[in-house]
């Protein structure tokens, strides 16, 4: 499995309250590219930081995703109002999830 983060910085994200309002448009865009296996959505509500982890299949199908995930990824950070601080690829260790 491989996942690429984005960081985003500027967004007014919210001192309380849902931050999920607007991410069901990005989510239903992203997960119907082939190789997509999930999503998290992380922020920090002090500094209005954000980051993105989208994770894929494999190395293959992320590299494929790279055009698509650009355009997601622009479009949402403009509507937001956040700019796109970097974005980092990585091939996943080990991943763990508790029920």
């Amino acid at each position: 499995m491989f996942a690429r983060l984005s960081t985003y910085q500027g967004s007014p994200v919210p001192a309380t309250g849902d931050v999920s309002a607007s991410s069901e448009a990005v989510v239903q865009q992203v997960q119907d590219v082939p190789g997509f296996r999930g999503v998290y959505y992380l922020v920090d509500r002090a500094s209005g930081t954000a980051k993105s982890l989208t994770l894929w299949e494999d190395e293959e199908t992320m590299r494929a995703s790279e055009d698509q995930a650009a355009r997601i990824r622009e479009e949402t950070a403009q509507r937001e109002g956040q700019q796109i601080v970097s974005v980092e690829r990585f091939e996943v260790g080990f991943s763990r999830l508790q029920p």
